[in-house]
């Protein structure tokens, strides 16, 4: 059982920065691929971006060098840092964690409980 604890989440105007973390539980950290989703009202819920336990990444197209996931075994924790955010990044932000290296939704295992991310133009 993993346990996931966003944090780091609110209200920024566009061009600024957040960044986003992660705390996980469990000593199997470091084998499980994360990811960063996020949703926005009345949209489903799509992929930000990934890194699997080796640290290869994935982003999402419209998030391309603008966001940045990396992670922190010792620390059991993933971070997204976020620069240039736009309105339509406004979205409630998910971490999660797979135990096989995935894209989908429908992969992760475990999820936490979300944090807002609103930006205003």
């Amino acid at each position: 059982q993993v346990q996931l604890v966003e944090s780091g989440g609110g209200l920024v105007q566009a061009g600024g920065s957040l960044r986003l973390s992660c705390a996980a539980s469990g000593r199997t950290f470091s084998s499980y691929c994360m990811g960063w989703f996020r949703q926005a009202p009345g949209k489903e819920r799509d992929v930000v971006a990934v890194i699997t336990w080796s640290g290869t990444t994935y982003y999402a197209d419209s998030v391309k060098g603008r966001f940045t996931i990396s992670r922190d075994n010792a620390k059991n924790t993933v971070y997204l840092q976020m620069n240039s955010l736009k309105p339509e990044d406004t979205a409630v932000y998910y971490c999660a964690a797979a135990k096989v290296t995935t894209l989908q939704v429908q992969g992760y295992d475990y999820w936490g409980q979300g944090t807002q991310v609103t930006v205003s133009s």
